[in-house]
């Protein structure tokens, strides 16, 4: 369905903060892939997010807690030396 997990994680984040399954659909998807994407974007640890929802399916991303900074691609670049 995807050619790597690179463009899964792409569609990811370009959805907006809280999604349904017709949101993935959007992006060409159809049928009950769609719901299949929202729950493994749901239950997979690479994706930050949780199911709010389950009529209509519907996740919401995590955000930072108050307080804690994300670092910039700059800071992670210079912890890791690259």
């Amino acid at each position: 369905m995807f050619e790597s997990f690179e463009h899964l994680r792409r569609l990811f984040d370009r959805l907006p903060g809280e999604f349904t399954a017709e949101d993935v659909g959007r992006s060409g998807l159809t049928g009950g892939r769609r719901h299949m994407l929202v729950r493994h974007f749901a239950e997979h640890p690479a994706f930050e997010c949780e199911l709010v929802s389950r009529q209509p399916l519907t996740v919401r991303k995590a955000t930072p807690d108050e307080g804690e900074s994300t670092p910039t691609d700059a800071e992670e670049v210079a912890a890791t030396g690259d």
